[in-house]
């Protein structure tokens, strides 16, 4: 049988104790039980933690914050990073601080007790809890479970301290390569107005609906100094064929929640940076859309006040169960407060059955609500939308202007089954979107897999969404697909994969199948890409063949280097459709790459949601076999690479103009990038396969080797291109200080025999 995994599905097998932490908005942190009591991992190519705490935090965080935390002083962090070879840090920019909170957590999550960690970020429990359950799931890509660490304290310098600084020297004997961009170097780059591209924007399908390369997640309304869509990244995603952009709220931070006001604190300073956004937007023709995935459950406590409100319970939370009237009148009038508040708003789109447990029935276990369990979860879900429709409509009965906001029902994670009571009962004002590619069948290395979702390897529509589509049509629904046109989590931690010749076929696909509107990706996939470019064209021109379209769009981004772009693209689409695609797609080290640290003897734990690889091979690989696996990702790392070296060779004696000569280079930092991953990817496989193998001591010391050589080069692809190693939700996979470390455990592992 085809092997498929979603996210939905990853999520819904979640044990109860992690779904009731990370909605359980009262418990704090420390009055949890302990999920585990398992020890943080040790770090043997550092002396002691502190050493590793200075070089893991040696760039991102003010060395007075370091010196508090390990109770010394500046000149004593400084020492120590010194010594250990590390260069003199500019001073931590403000950009940096604010947008490294992610990368700092997972960074000291096995250094550092909650309290240090706490006080590293100068965040209070009530903020720290928040990141944790609100930040895209950010406690799942931590395992679930906090390790146990000691505080850490000051050490003085030893010789083991000088004997890192000599492995450095002897890696680096020119030098750290020198950095050309600072880390979030993109984010002035893309707001800087002389960069804006201007064009004509897509005339085809809409909404055509986008995400912020680089939004703050969790609550991105309450800082308008942290601007998600500065004018000049909008301009650039209009020219892109970009017509709507989505943010993530929280509904009962945007209204007032009528049964504790205290949690909406700010709600008007939110709504007010809402309407300042919204306004923005409409000047580049950009709507925004707010992705809706309510009502968030409670604590069992709360209900002890209203218990009429109490619906499934499950893993420590409730739902509000939203078919009493008290709740939906909240849902409608709330949806309605934001409608009249923010004329111009583009609209919603909702998510019924996944991500946050909501509604009784939103993961599958409404029979234990009394109300919900009887009527069963097509009904419930049915009803729900109804209910945000009914808001939207109630919000325009007092507004003179603008257009009605649109809402969008996507059907992602609904059982088998579901979408054929689900979708005849919605608002015929709706539109209904599905994920495209879900259920392509796929055959890599003589392996079969079914395609669940977040995939350019694979090219839609499959199945399950021509059955909603054509179910929405003969219901009067307009219909929508949702698609990974940039990059996918096959790799996020480049801008885009440059496998466009997918890109294009999906997009003619979709064409084909008269969608009346695009979501172009989730919180990845937002840079002004070729990719986007590419789906823009085929979508405006019905009769425009993919290789055309991307012969056009090479063209006028690189010049007279132009069809050996086009060439390349075709080399990158056939390697990339070898990805190994199944079970392993969120848990493998493709986003870490070469930054994932080797080890000769097994950590015992658990690889996480693209969070921490560890060394957890059988969950990479999922189902299909070591060696078919291993064979797979080898394919994809040498035809990036060879379709690298000739594109290199074609245009290498090109005289361009200095900004297509820019772009081509990034284009090639880019593909080099995707190579150096999946070769690494390959190489951690073997290693630990290898492991307490005699026979294979020479390969495993090989496979160290070429690690050696894979983090020196990503170090200098990144310190050139910040894009690299960055995605919106989890912000830097990893940074300088973290290739440097892995520089330094491949030699301590060598050193030691491998």
């Amino acid at each position: 049988m085809p092997h498929l995994i979603a996210r939905r599905k990853f999520l819904g097998n979640l044990s109860l104790a992690t779904a009731g932490f990370l909605l359980n908005w009262r418990r704090s942190f420390a009055a949890m039980p302990p999920l585990t009591e398992k020890a943080a991992l040790a770090l043997p190519h550092f002396p002691d933690t502190y050493h590793a705490f200075v070089w893991r935090n040696w760039s991102l965080v003010p060395h007075d914050t370091l010196a508090r935390v390990a109770g010394t002083s500046v000149q004593n962090i400084l020492s120590t990073g010194l010594a250990m070879g590390l260069e003199k840090p500019a001073p931590v920019a403000k950009l940096a601080w604010e947008r490294s909170y992610i990368t700092i957590i997972r960074r000291n999550w096995h250094l550092l007790p909650r309290t240090q960690l706490t006080d590293l970020l100068g965040w209070d429990e009530k903020r720290f809890e928040f990141t944790l359950r609100e930040d895209d799931f950010l406690y799942e890509k931590l395992g679930s479970f906090k390790p146990s660490c000691a505080p850490v304290q000051y050490q003085p310098p030893s010789a083991a301290t000088a004997a890192i600084g000599e492995v450095m020297k002897r890696e680096f004997p020119e030098g750290l390569p020198k950095s050309r961009e600072p880390l979030f170097h993109f984010i002035r780059e893309l707001s800087d107005p002389k960069n804006s591209l201007h064009g004509v924007p897509s005339a085809g399908f809409s909404p055509r609906l986008g995400y912020s390369y680089f939004a703050l997640y969790g609550d991105p309304l309450l800082d308008a100094a942290s601007d998600p869509y500065p004018d000049a990244y909008l301009a650039r995603l209009a020219a892109s064929g970009i017509d709507s952009v989505w943010i993530h709220i929280v509904l009962h931070k945007l209204v007032p929640f009528p049964w504790d006001a205290f949690q909406s604190e700010g709600h008007e300073t939110r709504l007010k940076n809402l309407r300042k956004l919204v306004d923005r937007a409409a000047k580049h023709n950009v709507k925004i859309f707010l992705y809706l995935n309510e009502p968030r459950t409670w604590p069992a406590s709360f209900f002890e006040k209203y218990p009429r409100l109490k619906g499934a319970e499950a893993g420590g939370v409730v739902s509000l169960c939203t078919s009493h009237p008290h709740v939906q009148a909240y849902l409608r009038n709330g949806i309605a407060a934001i409608t009249r508040a923010v004329p111009g708003l583009g609209g919603f789109f909702s998510i019924t059955a996944s991500e946050n447990r909501t509604n009784c029935w939103s993961h599958g276990q409404g029979a234990g609500c009394p109300r919900c369990g009887p009527r069963g979860g097509p009904a419930v879900i049915a009803e729900l939308n109804h209910n945000y429709a009914e808001g939207i409509r109630k919000g325009m009965e007092k507004r003179e202007d603008g257009p009605v906001p649109e809402l969008i029902v996507w059907d992602w994670g609904w059982p088998a089954g579901w979408g054929k009571q689900i979708i005849p009962a919605l608002p015929k004002e709706v539109l209904l979107m599905s994920v495209s590619e879900w259920d392509v069948t796929i055959e890599r290395g003589g392996v079969k897999s079914s395609i669940g979702e977040y995939s350019i390897s694979a090219i839609g529509p499959g199945p399950r969404a021509r059955v909603h589509w054509d179910a929405a049509r003969f219901a009067g629904i307009r219909t929508m697909a949702k698609i990974q046109a940039g990059n996918t989590w096959e790799i996020a931690a480049v801008p885009y994969i440059p496998a466009l010749r997918n890109v294009a076929e999906h997009a003619a696909a979709l064409r084909a199948e008269k969608v009346d509107g695009l979501m172009l990706g989730w919180t990845l996939g937002g840079y002004p890409s070729p990719n986007l470019a590419v789906v823009a064209l085929m979508m405006k021109e019905k009769d425009l063949r993919p290789e055309e379209a991307m012969a056009r769009v090479a063209a006028a981004r690189y010049g007279a280097a132009g069809e050996a772009v086009t060439r390349a693209w075709e080399a990158f689409s056939k390697a990339f459709s070898e990805f190994p695609f199944g079970g392993g797609l969120y848990f493998s080290p493709m986003q870490t790459g070469p930054a994932n640290l080797m080890w000769n003897v097994g950590t015992g734990y658990q690889a996480t949601m693209v969070g921490f690889p560890y060394d957890d091979l059988a969950r990479w690989r999922g189902h299909y076999p070591q060696e078919v696996y291993v064979r797979q990702l080898r394919k994809v790392a040498d035809g990036f690479a060879e379709g690298l070296e000739t594109l290199r060779k074609e245009t290498g004696g090109l005289r361009l103009p200095a900004d297509e000569a820019k772009k081509l280079m990034f284009e090639q930092e880019v593909a080099e990038a995707v190579a150096v991953h999946f070769r690494s990817a390959a190489n951690q496989c073997e290693y630990i396969a290898l492991r307490g193998d005699e026979a294979g001591k020479a390969l495993r010391a090989a496979l160290l080797e070429d690690e050696l050589r894979l983090a020196r080069r990503m170090l200098v692809l990144q310190r050139g291109n910040s894009t690299l190693g960055f995605e919106a939700s989890n912000h830097y996979f990893y940074t300088g200080e973290d290739l440097l470390e892995k520089v330094l455990n491949c030699r301590f592992l060598l050193d030691a025999g491998g």
